[in-house]
């Protein structure tokens, strides 16, 4: 069994690649339009800018803070210490200096309850990472930014589609993540939930400056042709990749529904001891399903053995990588967030698989 199998979810979308290619218009054209805005509306914010990738977007939207004088070498943002690494890679691109907050175990998420302890007169940002395809936002994260004039920054590079409830008394009031700080970043890497035929991102946010500059800042610092107004980047999606996600973005909630439905099955079904599951009290997509595990390399050799393909994200914590060395001197215990590296395995959870599928993988990780 495929951890992803990826020619199966795309095969349905190939007919808008052809689509572009027979029309001879490849860069800043009407699919690449269509995208925007179509994205914009579905996330529910004013803007979406297409740019090349996923840490192109977060880069952009510190790299705008700046040209607007609202940040400056040297701010700090507040980060999760277990997220990705280009989370990072785009405050460090900056020359901007990245705090490391641990996350709560039981959800895998930025823990609410230490941020405020990290801020300082240089904070100027908290970027909250949707880690997995859960939400990571919660009233008091949207409480101390009021509170301390953060911006808050998502990198909503594994949560497509996913919502957070604002109320629990008013369910229906639902926004979706990418769309609940004052900028978000966004992925579009084949293997997320809305995946590109190759390398995409976008910037969504519901400020017209900073969108203005973003949208800039990736046309080489040019608002109008040959006008540079900044110091920018080429950092564009390509007609192909915005015709391939708008032809997926009409299908992402029933995909990530299909997803919801095998994560049900192995948070009904896996009661092994030995392997804790996530909890689910906030809404998840399930970009990955992660499951912790002491003994977690011969876990996986254990499913490898009975043709069950797994990953691990990620092995090596950010502060314990070369590039950050520096980081380590500051962050000397980041016990929960090592504990998570060490732990982590990720079992195939995605539309295309079948309950069958499911179930078998949970009877294995029973019989572990």
């Amino acid at each position: 069994m495929k951890y992803l199998d990826l020619k199966q979810i795309n095969e349905p979308y190939v007919h808008a690649a052809d689509e572009v290619l027979q029309s001879g218009w490849y860069l800043k054209g009407e699919a690449t339009r269509r995208f925007e805005s179509h994205y914009a509306e579905y996330i529910g914010t004013r803007h979406c800018i297409g740019c090349g990738n996923g840490l192109d977007a977060l880069t952009l939207i510190f790299r705008a803070y700046m040209e607007l004088g609202v940040m400056h070498e040297g701010d700090e943002v507040i980060v999760p210490a277990n997220t990705y690494i280009a989370s990072i890679l785009a405050i460090t691109e900056n020359h901007l200096k990245p705090v490391l907050v641990e996350p709560d175990i039981h959800t895998l998420q930025i823990d609410d309850g230490l941020i405020e302890q990290a801020v300082t007169e240089r904070t100027k940002a908290l970027m909250i990472v949707h880690l997995y395809g859960r939400c990571a936002y919660t009233d008091r994260i949207g409480a101390i930014c009021q509170r301390y004039g953060l911006k808050l920054i998502e990198d909503n590079a594994q949560a497509h589609g996913c919502r957070f409830v604002e109320s629990v008394a008013m369910p229906s009031q639902q926004a979706r993540t990418g769309s609940l700080g004052s900028a978000a970043g966004h992925s579009f890497y084949p293997g997320k939930n809305l995946g590109a035929f190759g390398d995409a991102g976008a910037v969504t946010t519901d400020d017209d400056q900073l969108a203005e500059v973003i949208r800039s800042l990736g046309n080489y610092g040019s608002s109008r042709r040959y006008v540079f107004d900044y110091v920018g980047r080429n950092s564009r999606m390509d007609e192909i990749q915005a015709a391939i996600l708008d032809a997926k973005l009409r299908d992402l909630d029933a995909a990530n529904q299909r997803r919801k439905e095998i994560a049900a099955i192995y948070l009904s079904q896996v009661k092994n001891p030995q392997i804790r599951i996530p909890h689910s009290d906030r809404d998840c997509v399930w970009h990955i399903f992660p499951v912790l595990c002491t003994h977690r390399d011969q876990l996986q050799q254990y499913l490898q053995d009975h043709d069950v393909e797994t990953q691990i994200h990620y092995p090596i914590p950010p502060h314990r990588q070369k590039c950050y060395s520096s980081l380590l001197s500051v962050h000397s215990s980041l016990s929960v967030t090592e504990q998570i590296h060490a732990q982590e395995l990720s079992i195939p959870c995605h539309q295309c698989m079948t309950n069958e599928e499911a179930n078998r993988v949970a009877d294995l990780l029973n019989a572990f």
